[in-house]
């Protein structure tokens, strides 16, 4: 778990106001859905180590096994249900965004925490979803990390699921697309010569190998990546249908003045299976060891197992706490000056201290903030100490309390 010093928490807090406040300006709703949630909810599409990975919830002495509930490890499935449960009572599309704590227990690393922010942007439709908004949630995300005022450019690198499912469906290795999936999800932390191995070991031919591959080199503008794509000459509808959404994305993109922030890239796939459409991660191209610091895509069927009312959506969301991390330890922010306090009451004994609190009462009613300082130390001692939290002093002995009248101390 992340805990920071107070000028630290004053940056992290920074960041995360300039996010809400980012995601507010592009139109998002805010929502709060609960921390604690029904198991049956929480892995209605989970996969892999999730199970694993959730903290349940232990209501009474007992053990935990059989604990029905557990603390959320992402916003997504909980907005699912939150829909489903308020369909009638929301206009749709439904721009919305979440900001909280989510729980983990993965092995706690650098960078990674068990407890963490993410800052999430999501729209849903009711039916059916145009493509305009998968570029509007890229753009949201895009403006939230410009607000950052960095010093280093952020990308977005953008892909299709479809244009590999629909290129392994034209190859016939559907059997092997989980595999496949994985491989080039974990392509970039490993050489080039182990991605080849691993498709050579799940039974890839020389063929095979070379058009995943050449595929899995396509990046960089929209009009070259998409010549590549065409140029593979598989002919599959499904693969046909993703290149063009994404053509149409970047191409949404590029007319509202991101062309240089985006980038094809065919080794972006996500590994969390909900996701049917768009995928996309940003990265920091001058920190390549920093890997995503934010990512997301487009799902078809998230509720599902909710409704038979198809709610598709699309989304993205910021790991603020690994992100603060990261950035930190690569000095891309420097912790916020904490402003000193407006005025420390000094009252010299006990017998000021009505006088003092009526003082605090009157300054903060003026919009001003205040601190007693209620030790019971000699003078100098109290005087150092408000010096150090605050920009003015007021002393109150007993003629201070007699007149009502008092002086202030200019500290600087």
């Amino acid at each position: 778990m992340q805990e920071l010093l107070p000028a630290a928490q004053a940056t992290f807090n920074d960041l995360k106001d300039k996010i809400t406040a980012t995601y507010k300006k592009h139109g998002y709703l805010n929502i709060e859905t609960p921390i604690i949630d029904r198991c049956e909810i929480l892995l209605a599409k989970a996969g892999g180590d999730t199970e694993k990975q959730i903290y349940k919830v232990v209501k009474t002495a007992e053990a935990s096994e059989g604990a029905d509930q557990a603390l959320r490890f992402d916003h997504t499935v909980p907005l699912a249900r939150y829909v489903v449960e308020h369909e009638n009572d929301l206009q749709f599309p439904f721009k919305v965004t979440q900001v909280g704590r989510n729980f983990r227990g993965e092995r706690a690393q650098k960078g990674r925490f068990r407890e963490f922010y993410q800052c999430d942007v999501d729209v849903i439709g009711r039916g059916e979803l145009p493509l305009y908004y998968d570029a509007d949630a890229i753009s949201t995300l895009l403006d939230a990390f410009d607000s950052f005022n960095l010093g280093t450019p952020v990308v977005a690198r953008i892909n299709n699921r479809k244009i590999l499912s629909g290129l392994l469906a034209g190859l016939n290795l559907q059997e092997k697309s989980g595999d496949i999936f994985d491989i080039i999800d974990h392509s970039e932390k490993v050489p080039a010569e182990k991605t080849e191995e691993a498709l050579v070991e799940i039974g890839l031919n020389e063929n095979e190998k070379a058009k995943v591959l050449t595929f899995m080199s396509l990046a960089g503008e929209r009009d070259k990546v998409v010549e590549g794509l065409k140029g593979l000459g598989v002919e599959n509808a499904m693969m046909d249908e993703g290149i063009e959404e994404l053509d149409i994305v970047m191409g949404l993109l590029e007319n509202d003045g991101r062309a240089e922030q985006i980038r094809a890239d065919m080794k972006i796939v996500r590994g969390l299976d909900y996701y049917t459409g768009t995928v996309f991660e940003f990265n920091l191209p001058e920190y390549p060891g920093v890997g995503s610091v934010c990512g997301g895509g487009r799902y078809e069927n998230l509720a599902e197992y909710f409704t038979e009312q198809k709610l598709p959506g699309v989304g993205g969301s910021i790991g603020l706490t690994r992100l603060f991390y990261v950035l930190n330890a690569n000095g891309l922010v420097k912790d916020a000056t904490i402003q000193p306090v407006d005025y420390a009451i000094v009252p010299i004994s006990a017998d000021e201290m009505s006088f003092a609190l009526k003082v605090a009462a009157e300054l903060r009613a003026a919009g001003s903030s205040v601190t007693i300082v209620g030790t019971d130390k000699k003078l100098g001692d109290k005087l150092k100490y408000a010096a150090q939290v605050a920009k003015k002093g007021i002393v109150l002995g007993e003629s201070e309390a007699q007149t009502g009248k008092y002086e202030i101390k200019e500290f600087k």
